[in-house]
């Protein structure tokens, strides 16, 4: 992680089952639901494979960023390696380094702890640190539904 990037951990308690959170997280219409609480219209584009590409944008379709799912256990944990942004369809690379945002899942007495590790460039960290929370509302809400 660069010296420009802070790392951010936020964490909620759901009382659903991981895998019904996991589904929250990652189903195109309930992500772009609670995503769009950081930027309206977002949404991912991958094949869920580990070392497979996935693409964020904006509700656009031309801006966002783009990496590599660097590990993945279903249900359980998902690191995406941002590599760069994209701007007007075109992909820039960081010029200060990938940024891991990583999602963990653990599962204790149908209670699901969602935990989120995300290196955020210092120019974005306010912003995160107000709105990942609201996310996190919106996916318990999503998930105990």
């Amino acid at each position: 992680m660069a010296a420009s990037q802070h790392k951010l951990h936020f964490s909620i308690d759901i009382n659903a089952p991981r895998e019904r959170v996991w589904k929250v997280l990652w189903e195109d219409a309930t992500f772009r639901d609670w995503a769009s609480v950081f930027t309206e219209g977002s949404y991912i584009e991958s094949d869920w494979k580990e070392d497979g590409r996935f693409e964020f944008f904006d509700s656009s379709g031309s801006g966002g960023s783009y990496g590599i799912i660097e590990k993945l256990v279903p249900n359980e944990f998902i690191s995406f390696k941002h590599l760069g942004e994209i701007r007007e369809g075109k992909e820039y690379p960081f010029d200060d380094g990938d940024r891991l945002e990583n999602y963990t899942l653990k599962e204790k007495d149908g209670i699901t702890t969602l935990t989120l590790d995300h290196d955020i460039p210092k120019e974005y960290k306010s912003m995160f640190e107000d709105v990942t929370p609201k996310a996190f509302e919106r996916i318990k809400e999503l998930a105990e539904k």
